[in-house]
């Protein structure tokens, strides 16, 4: 599993790739840290090598999701595939998160 950071302009993304599993979620929640303190940006968490996540990366995403709110920062989930879209679906996530 690896995530990258990248800031755009007054966008900061996130691209995830592997599986975002349990033994994955330390690393992770560790790389997203710059996300979590950023300001007026948005955030973008970019899925399209993603091939999997448990309900500890869920919570890696609702964190991030929450922390960013009272920031004024809007979080975006792009190019999920058919699992975790239906992984989102069936958590709810699916109406707590813009999805493109």
């Amino acid at each position: 599993m690896t995530t990258e950071i990248i800031t755009n302009g007054n966008q900061m993304i996130a691209k995830f790739a592997g599986r975002l599993d349990t033994a994955a979620a330390v690393q992770t929640a560790e790389d997203v840290k710059p996300l979590l303190e950023a300001s007026d940006k948005e955030i973008i968490l970019d899925c399209t090598e993603l091939e999997y996540i448990s309900s500890s990366g869920l919570r890696i995403f609702l964190t991030i999701r929450k922390e960013a709110a009272p920031h004024g920062s809007k979080v975006i989930v792009r190019n999920i595939n058919a699992d975790i879209r239906q992984v989102f679906v069936m958590t709810g996530f699916i109406s707590l998160f813009e999805i493109q």
